[in-house]
This record gives C-alpha cells, sequence and structure tokens, in this order.
C-alpha cells in the first residue's frame, strides 16, 4: 500500500533489492512545476555543522546527528565486514548489516522537508557557495557527511515553486563582518560562538550575524551591485595574485 498518492500516472517503475534486504519499488513519474503564489519575504542561509543551518531571522534549525548516534553500531558492523572473504555468504551478510546502520540514520527526509518549507516561505533564498566536496576531505569530514547539506536539493524545490536561489561567493567574509555597522573584526577561532563588535558595541551570535550578512551580500549579488571583497575580506581569495619576482630555492640550491 502506498503511504500517499502519486501525483500523476507513472509510465514506469522499478523494483530494487538494498543490501540490507529490504525491497523498494522506485516509480517513474513526471511532474510539472507547480509556482507558488508570489511573496515579498526572503532569508539569508547559513550552514554549519554544530547547527544544520541558522536563517537571518534568528530562527536556529539544530543538527540531528544521526549519523554520529549510529557511530558505534556502524563502527562495529564494519569491523565485521573487514572480518569476512570478500564474495563469501558471510561477507553478503556482514554487508546487509552496515546497509541496515546507514540507513537508521535517515538525514535526506529532514532535508526535503526542510528545503519544503524554506521555499515556501521565501521568495528569494540566499546560501552561501561552499566546497562540500573540498570540505569533505579535510579534518571536518565526518562532520560534514553528517551535516549532509543539500543545497542542489534546495534549489531543485525553489525551481518547481517558483522560487529563486541565489549563492554568495564562499569567499564572502559573512563571520568577520558586524551586521550592525559592517567593520570587520577579523578571522575568529571554530569555538567562538558569540562576539561584540569593538566599533559598534552590537552583541552577535556568531551564526545569526553570518546569515544576515549573507541576506545583505545576496540582494546585492541579486540586484547586480556585488563588487570585489578581496581588501574588505582581509586577504582572503578573489582575483587572480601576482607572482614573487624571486622564488624560493631548495636547500640543495641554497648550498
Amino acid at each position: 500500500m502506498l503511504a500517499r498518492a502519486l501525483p500523476a500516472v507513472p509510465s514506469g517503475v522499478t523494483v530494487i533489492r538494498e543490501a540490507g534486504g529490504r525491497h523498494c519499488a522506485s516509480f517513474v513519474v513526471q511532474v510539472g512545476a507547480a509556482p507558488l503564489p508570489a511573496t515579498t519575504s526572503d532569508v539569508g542561509f547559513d550552514l554549519g555543522l554544530a547547527r544544520l543551518a541558522v536563517l537571518s531571522t534568528g530562527e536556529v534549525i539544530e543538527n540531528p546527528g544521526q549519523l554520529r548516534r549510529r557511530a558505534r553500531a556502524l563502527a562495529r558492523a564494519q569491523r565485521a565486514l573487514a572480518a569476512k572473504a570478500k564474495g563469501s555468504k558471510r561477507g553478503a551478510k556482514a554487508t546487509g548489516r552496515v546497509a541496515v546502520q546507514h540507513r537508521k540514520a535517515p538525514r535526506l527526509d529532514a532535508h526535503h522537508r526542510l528545503a519544503h518549507r524554506i521555499a515556501c516561505d521565501n521568495q528569494v533564498i540566499y546560501v552561501p557557495d561552499l566546497a562540500v566536496s573540498g570540505l569533505a576531505r579535510t579534518r571536518l569530514a565526518k562532520s560534514v557527511h553528517d551535516a549532509g547539506w543539500a543545497i542542489r536539493l534546495l534549489q531543485e524545490r525553489a525551481l518547481r515553486l517558483g522560487r529563486t536561489v541565489v549563492k554568495v561567493s564562499r569567499w564572502f567574509p559573512s563571520s568577520r563582518l558586524c551586521s550592525a555597522c559592517g567593520f570587520s573584526s577579523g578571522s575568529k577561532p571554530l569555538e567562538v560562538r558569540s562576539w561584540t563588535c569593538p566599533q559598534c558595541g552590537a552583541a552577535h551570535d556568531g551564526d545569526v550575524n553570518a546569515a544576515r550578512n549573507i541576506l545583505v551580500e545576496g540582494r546585492m549579488v541579486a540586484a547586480g551591485l556585488a563588487e570585489t571583497r578581496n581588501a574588505r575580506a582581509g586577504g582572503l581569495r578573489g582575483g587572480l595574485v601576482p607572482a614573487a619576482a624571486r622564488e624560493a630555492r631548495t636547500r640543495r640550491g641554497a648550498a
């Protein structure tokens, strides 16, 4: 029995057997755009690890950390899989147990619900243009995978509902600027969650402040008024850098 009615008559169906032994039916359905009535609201959207997302309205969406909650059970299943001979029946069963642990940490459904709600409430959504694949190769890889940022999913949902997603450059220093006066207070360690602007004295939650800066910058990007932020970013990338006149030599060359 279907949990909900299909939006149209399916043109095809594929039955899939997952590694955990569960069978799923994938229906091919053509769904057209369903634009919502236009609204005047827009929102800045900052992504994080401890907090999944923070909106410029001040709303905080906590990261449920579903993958980390299953970390011990998943590690135990993966160790058992590594001890099995490749291609054996026991190895196939161990693979299924690993798949079950991944299935018990559902992140995609929560992202679908969040993307739908944000797109319904706002006409324009401003998000940072993060290099997720690059961050997934750093020491923060486990946290990045646990958060599972789904910008593409948000873009697809917004397109279907007649909304717009505008990306702000990843080099824009949203966490350095005071959203009240625009003063740049310099870089801050990740553990600094709140700070006070030395210029105007405004107290900021770091993530909410960044989301508000993304909102302002996103509006400028949408209007075609965004300028190069190289100087304001305090040396962050954003343009060509001339090569040094003299390159450093190796120790052998120096000798």
